[in-house]
């Protein structure tokens, strides 16, 4: 497995698509997946690769002078929970440094609304986020919308 740094607006588009479609459980919105298609072209972006398949990716999103927001992450179901999303997130956190942010933050639906969503919750809170505040009605209220957030420096 290798995570490389994309920079071909194209290619970024073409992974976001392949992950998000595999994953309708969490990307189940087809007007959600398309936003996030288009706006990978221009993003912070890394793939997971086995061999030259891609099988996760996530892309960074500058919401501020000093923060950063891991915007989406995916990783193809059949490798869940073999450190892949670890290992992008970790770079992706080093390039956050490196471009001078002093935060990342991440939105998912609060704990307790969905399993699916409590899995994701437990992944970032293990990466070291911590809760900051919940929107109850952002996103509906079906699904609170959580923010997490942590300190790069």
């Amino acid at each position: 497995m290798e995570i490389r740094q994309l920079t071909d607006h194209v290619e970024k588009q073409s992974v976001t698509r392949l992950i998000l479609e595999a994953l309708p459980d969490w990307f189940g919105i087809p007007e959600a997946t398309e936003d996030y298609i288009a706006q990978s072209a221009d993003k912070i972006f890394f793939c997971a690769y086995d061999q030259d398949r891609p099988i996760g990716f996530l892309y960074l999103k500058e919401t501020g002078n000093a923060t950063v927001e891991l915007y989406v992450m995916g990783v193809l179901k059949e490798f869940h929970r073999n450190g892949i999303g670890r290992k992008l997130f970790q770079r992706a956190k080093e390039a956050a440094d490196e471009a001078g942010y002093s935060f990342m933050q991440v939105k998912t639906v609060q704990m307790g609304n969905y399993e699916e969503y409590d899995q994701t919750n437990r992944f970032y809170l293990s990466l070291g986020f911590q809760e900051f505040e919940v929107f109850p009605e952002l996103w509906g209220v079906q699904n609170p919308c959580q923010i997490y957030i942590m300190s790069l420096r």
